[in-house]
């Protein structure tokens, strides 16, 4: 039997992972529940990834990329006359309007670092990679500060159920900007 040649597959396990973890959590995810969100045959799996962590560590970038895209994209962060923690509230009401599922997604890949040290250096990176969008609006410990206060506003409307407060978020990370 000939090899089906199938550039994509890779990518779409990757997104059945997400989606997997998205519908039934991290404790969900298996390389037999991914194989059949995605349609695959089983070894299809475990060949692109020899273990949970691997694909773990693939969703997770995949959904880094998701914000970090944002915020490159934004003009108004390249623009040093431009409102800084304004533009920053702005973004991360962009990131709920989305959809709390996929906050809460992004959010539970992120911390999954907590108890699977694998993903540890994914989640620097996301942190690295935003600090270094920032640096050219400040300096490198205010720009690692608003990182993290960004963190913690979402995590904070996550597990609290309220709703993302943009001018509170625009006020502290104003304060934190300078």
């Amino acid at each position: 039997m000939a090899r089906r040649y199938d550039p994509e597959r890779r990518d779409r396990i990757i997104d059945a992972a997400i989606r997997v973890v998205g519908g039934r959590g991290i404790a969900g995810l298996s390389h037999r529940s991914v194989a059949a969100e995605a349609d695959v045959p089983l070894g299809s799996t475990t060949y692109h990834f020899a273990s949970l962590d691997e694909l773990l560590i693939a969703a997770l970038r995949r959904t880094n990329e998701n914000f970090a895209a944002v915020l490159r994209e934004s003009p108004a962060l390249a623009d040093p006359e431009a409102d800084l923690a304004a533009e920053l509230a702005r973004l991360l009401g962009e990131f709920f309007a989305g959809g709390r599922g996929r906050a809460e997604l992004e959010y539970e890949l992120y911390l999954a670092a907590v108890r699977r040290p694998a993903l540890r250096p994914v989640a620097a990176e996301w942190t690295d990679g935003v600090t270094a969008l920032l640096r050219p609006r400040t300096d490198p410990a205010t720009a690692r500060a608003l990182v993290a206060l960004m963190d913690g506003i979402c995590i904070q409307v996550l597990l609290t159920g309220g709703a993302y407060d943009e001018a509170y978020a625009r006020e502290m990370l104003g304060r934190v900007a300078g």
